[in-house]
């Protein structure tokens, strides 16, 4: 009898058997799995054609066993494949399924003789296999033998004899991760980064009792009875003395006295340690220089520590989960690089902030998991509970404190740091979170002198740099309304990612793609008119009193900076003619309230910039008018002579072409306006009104109500055209798609599209509020006439939108913080610190033709 062979297979993988038929898989898997385990492809034939051998119905039989794979992997159950898999592809298609569910996938392969598998073949009345066949599963299933490993199996169990698969005992193996039998009492530490001095305050203050070596440094720690410290990473870099606490630390955890996760920092000094290839930056160069006065075995245990710590722990039955940068639930308990990642790093938003960093994604303000999640790696100035998770780093590196989580007592312990060991590239404590009180109406320039945070709902502390700051200022005092008029600034938008057509740089299958991407199912398509974005405050006619009050107590008519759009006198007529259309459509009847915040273009484009139509559109096009057609006689005279100038006068000859596209295309944003006569107003959405806002409105309710506003005064006001889309249709994208390219094609300048429900929040946190989808011609006048030749487009399609996008939703968030801040009741300088930001934000580096 052959001896025990034991396999080992995760409690929580996906177990692939692989084998000819006849080999004894369904055997195997009976003896040593519940049935309800198993999943075979012959059951899953007879599922869907009433035929275990029906060959024809194998795609359907593993769309099937994929689905069902899929549920029972989702809900954290070991899972196991019965098929042949001999097929590489069959196998990569199992391998997927197990990363996407981050989940291991283990092979037990069942390499019996071939003689074996026919003898047991020919003793099923139901199964006629040719020889071929399983001659053929057998040398595909050899060749593919060696390379397991690579395709990705974590396990690779081996079987060759019938006497070796009777012989076979599985065995279990906990995760890693898995420690639900630690029941603590634990107190989990924040990120400490080298603050060694202050970790042991802290250890004092928990009562744990430090252990010095002769050399008088702390090399352990010793609990009140039964306690257990935890962790959370990023013990090293930035401090004085990343040596120190790793010492304390790695003898902690060596004595049973404490569990460590990793952090990033660890993650990028075992790579550093190991001779990668790593930037040297965000204090690694402090603890590289600190480790090169250790001795070499030191550093060999401070790289064997770091890189065998386990990404996250789960504890007390599941109650608890600590991990660096923290973890969805989803996560918890799996395996996989992302879940890796995500400990370590974090998710971010895919933009950057205004110092270049990644925005993360807040995944605790959609947590809603049964375990109490404890993680740091993005300080906070003050630890607060959020859906039952709590971040920890409080900034001990950057002047703040070191804080410790008593659990299960939930007693938050902190020491102070012993002053600021490094300064960071993003702003960490603001010096006053405090609201000072003043009265309500007035305005002071200190509000906005000066690097200033802003606290938002939606995106919480947004930095405003001093410099932007100063140029902010100088545009609201030499251009724009007065302060007191200025409820709210338009944000602005991000363009779509850039389109892989040849021929286009702007596309609407990118807009579904991304908003399908955060699980945003439905969207509105809404035309982008030919003119400029303005804001309307629209005062009821009876509330502004005196006809002859000043323009700005009777509302306003603003741009995206601030800027009036028309002189006061025709200001004037605008409001009063827009206010008479909000009274008829009974907008402020039903509304409660005598004044409306519209947020809409003013037509046409030459309205708001005629002066930059003449000087600089036009003039390009009439310079180029006068030149290019001479240029062209010229050469079409010379190579009526038999010059060589062929290849030169079809240049200037596509030129030509480029330059009346050019022109056509800004002469159909300008038309001649008398007064408000050719002038027009298309609202796209209510921003505010007395005590309310409307972002959780969808943009259909709002469309509906700014097509009121038309039927009231349709000669001013203007109608948007608008499609709802279904982006996980692709009948309803390309209907999209065919009136997008219908509006382009008629001179139209492309359109915005926004999610349906308005606000929302996606898979990695907010979404673009829109994403503007602009047309082939009407590009030329952002990037020039002849932007369309394949080497421009070709430098154009590497276009980085990253701090774009960030940029449109910090504004976005400031945007809204103000408007909820109006609507409060708070007081203008509240409201203004919103705006005044968003005007500021302007002024940062991100190309302008985006």
């Amino acid at each position: 009898m052959s001896d025990v062979r034991e396999l080992a297979v995760p409690e929580l993988s996906l177990v692939v058997l692989i084998g000819a038929s006849g080999s004894g898989k369904s055997t195997f898997a009976r003896k040593h799995f519940r049935s309800t385990q198993v999943l075979s492809s012959d059951v899953c034939r007879g599922l869907v054609a009433d035929d275990e051998n029906d060959q024809s119905a194998t795609p359907a039989a593993f769309a099937v066993l994929h689905a069902i794979a899929a549920a029972r992997l989702a809900a954290g159950r070991l899972t196991v494949v019965d098929a042949t898999n001999v097929k590489r592809e069959d196998r990569a298609s199992l391998v997927q399924l197990a990363r996407d569910h981050d989940v291991l996938p283990v092979a037990i392969v069942l390499d019996v003789a071939e003689g074996v598998c026919l003898a047991r073949n020919a003793a099923r009345p139901d199964r006629d296999l040719a020889r071929t066949v399983v001659s053929r599963q057998r040398a595909e299933l050899r060749r593919g033998l060696r390379g397991l490993s690579r395709e990705g199996f974590r396990k690779v169990h081996l079987l060759s004899s019938p006497e070796e698969v009777d012989a076979a005992v599985l065995t279990y193996e906990k995760a890693y991760s898995d420690l639900r039998t630690e029941t603590g009492p634990f107190d989990v530490v924040g990120d400490v980064h080298g603050c060694r001095a202050e970790l042991e305050e802290l250890l004092g203050r928990l009562g744990y009792e430090l252990v010095r070596d002769p050399q008088g440094r702390p090399v352990d720690a010793v609990p009140p009875a039964g306690r257990r410290a935890v962790f959370l990473g990023d013990l090293v870099d930035r401090g004085p003395d990343s040596p120190g606490v790793l010492r304390l630390v790695m003898g902690m955890v060596r004595a049973g006295h404490a569990l460590c996760v990793p952090g990033n920092h660890e993650n990028k000094l075992v790579k550093a340690l190991r001779g990668r290839d790593v930037q040297i930056t965000h204090g690694l160069e402090t603890t590289l220089a600190q480790l090169e006065a250790e001795t070499p075995e030191f550093r060999r245990e401070v790289e064997d520590f770091c890189y065998g710590l386990v990404s996250h722990y789960v504890l007390d039955g599941g109650a608890l989960v600590v991990a660096h940068a923290g973890l969805t639930e989803e996560l918890h308990g799996r395996a996989s690089g992302r879940v890796r990642s995500f400990a370590l790093y974090g998710d971010t938003t895919g933009e950057t902030d205004e110092f270049g960093l990644p925005v993360r994604y807040p995944w605790a303000q959609d947590y809603r998991g049964r375990a109490m999640v404890l993680y740091g790696h993005t300080p906070v100035p003050e630890p607060e509970w959020v859906n039952n998770t709590m971040c920890l780093d409080t900034g001990c590196v950057f002047g703040g404190r070191l804080t410790a989580l008593r659990y299960p007592e939930r007693e938050l312990v902190d020491v102070p740091a012993h002053r600021t060991w490094y300064e960071p590239a993003r702003p960490f404590l603001s010096e006053d979170d405090a609201t000072p009180e003043r009265p309500d109406e007035v305005l002071d320039v200190a509000d906005v002198l000066g690097k200033r945070i802003v606290v938002t709902r939606l995106s919480g502390r947004v930095t405003v740099r001093a410099e932007n700051a100063a140029a902010a200022i100088e545009v609201m005092s030499r251009f724009a309304l007065a302060p007191q008029q200025l409820a709210y600034l338009p944000p602005t938008m991000s363009p779509v990612a850039t389109s892989a057509r040849a021929d286009l740089l702007e596309h609407p299958a990118e807009a579904f793609a991304y908003y399908r991407g955060e699980g945003v199912d439905q969207v509105v398509c809404q035309e982008k008119h030919m003119g400029s974005r303005a804001v309307a405050l629209v005062r009821r006619q009876d509330a502004a009193g005196d006809p002859d009050r000043p323009v700005g107590e009777r509302g306003a008519l603003y741009t995206r900076t601030g800027r009036s759009f028309l002189g006061e006198e025709l200001t004037r007529e605008f409001l009063a003619r827009v206010a008479r259309a909000v009274e008829g459509a009974g907008l402020f009847a039903e509304l409660g309230s005598d004044w409306v915040l519209l947020d809409g273009e003013l037509l046409p484009w030459s309205v708001k910039a005629g002066d930059l139509v003449r000087g600089q559109y036009a003039a390009v096009g009439a310079a180029a008018r006068a030149a290019l057609p001479v240029a062209e006689a010229v050469l079409t005279q010379a190579a009526g002579r038999g010059l060589d100038v062929g290849e030169l006068l079809t240049r200037q000859r596509a030129r030509r072409v480029d330059i009346e596209g050019f022109t056509t295309a800004y002469r159909r944003f300008c038309w001649p306006t008398d007064g408000l006569t050719g002038t027009a107003f298309a609202p796209f959405q209510l921003l505010a009104a007395a005590g309310a806002t409307f972002s959780d409105r969808p943009h259909g309710e709002h469309l509906a109500l700014a097509d009121r506003l038309a039927e009231a005064d349709p000669e001013l006001v203007r109608r948007t055209q608008h499609r709802a889309v279904d982006v996980t249709d692709p009948v309803s994208e390309q209907a999209a798609t065919d009136w997008w390219t219908e509006l382009t094609a008629g001179g139209g300048e492309g359109m915005v599209v926004k999610p349906a429900a308005n606000l929302t929040r996606g898979r990695r946190g907010l979404v673009q509020p829109g994403l503007k989808v602009r047309g082939r011609e009407y590009l030329r006048l952002v990037y020039g006439p002849e932007y369309t030749e394949p080497a421009n487009l070709s430098r154009l399609r590497e276009r980085n939108l990253g701090r774009k996008r960030g940029l449109a939703l910090r504004e976005y968030a400031l945007g809204l913080e103000g408007l909820e801040r109006l609507a409060r009741g708070e007081p203008m300088w509240r409201v203004h610190e919103c705006v005044f930001a968003v005007l500021a934000l302007e002024s940062e580096p991100v190309d302008p033709r985006l």
